[in-house]
């Protein structure tokens, strides 16, 4: 059987000068960026060795939880190892003959377009939604109107030629996306290398109480758990799917003794990664 040949790259849903690959670039700048058209496509260019990693968005400050992304990490097979925060600054794009009083429309992802929700309606545009930041960019590029806008990455004015009519449009300043870096194969940080995270999945027994019981052990043991989703396996509504996060190592004993008692009134739990807090928590 053929070994598998892994190209140096990274994927990432999104068009060039995207968010992610701004985060992709930050983390890996010696990886060759690969975008993909979709989360699905970025996550099998890993499993079929056309990247090393993905770099993946789950979570805005602002506008909380990517869409569709959950329930995806279990189902690709791969594994989580590392974090990387992205600070947010969104600009408002026009083609280099545009004039900010004269927009009437701005294009971008639903994310953005959220995040930039009451300065967009003070302006008085129309807000249109597309796949992606950097694909706005490139769309009201290939359209060549002047009325038209996009919100986008400063990376991706420069990409397509485009002038920045205001900038930092989010409506928070705290704006900022998590991503998550998943591969092939584990690469769990080692004990007492410094702060960690440890992310499963797990499905509860189908008996009354078997969330709350699976979860009290966390509370005994003293572990703080940072992230719990649920979501629908296979459109089947009797026992939830959970992605959850906790801070510490499998091997320290309040984790594992944790974990043991999750596993214990639950059906399925299998640890996703063991990997480096980023030091963007510790601000």
């Amino acid at each position: 059987m053929s070994k598998l040949v892994v190209h140096d790259r990274i994927s990432f849903q999104g068009e060039p000068g995207a968010n992610s690959h701004i985060a992709a670039r930050e983390a890996f700048p010696e990886l060759e960026p690969l975008p993909c058209p979709s989360f699905e496509d970025a996550f099998a260019a890993v499993s079929e060795g056309a990247a090393r990693y993905a770099m993946i968005p789950v979570e805005n400050s602002v506008a909380g939880r990517v869409a569709d992304v959950h329930h995806l990490i279990p189902e690709s097979g791969l594994f989580i190892i590392g974090e990387h925060f992205v600070p947010i600054r969104h600009q408002l794009l026009g083609l280099p003959n545009a004039t900010l009083e004269g927009l009437t429309h701005v294009r971008s992802h639903p994310q953005a377009l959220g995040q930039c929700r009451k300065q967009l309606r003070a302006m008085g545009v129309e807000a249109v939604k597309t796949a992606d930041t950097a694909g706005a960019a490139r769309e009201i590029k290939e359209l060549g109107d002047p009325k038209v806008g996009a919100l986008a990455s400063s990376l991706a004015a420069e990409i397509y030629g485009l002038k920045i009519l205001k900038p930092d449009m989010a409506d928070a300043a705290h704006n900022t996306t998590r991503f998550l870096v998943f591969a092939r194969e584990p690469q769990d940080a080692a004990p007492d290398s410094g702060p960690c995270m440890t992310s499963f999945v797990f499905r509860v027994r189908n008996v009354p109480a078997a969330l709350y019981k699976a979860l009290g052990g966390f509370a005994t043991n003293g572990v703080n758990m940072t992230k719990l989703e649920s979501y629908i396996e296979g459109g089947a509504f009797s026992a939830a799917m959970f992605f959850a996060e906790v801070e510490g190592h499998p091997e320290d004993r309040n984790v594992r003794l944790a974990l043991e008692e999750a596993s214990f009134f639950s059906s399925m739990l299998k640890v996703l990664g063991v990997y480096p807090a980023a030091p963007f928590r510790r601000q």
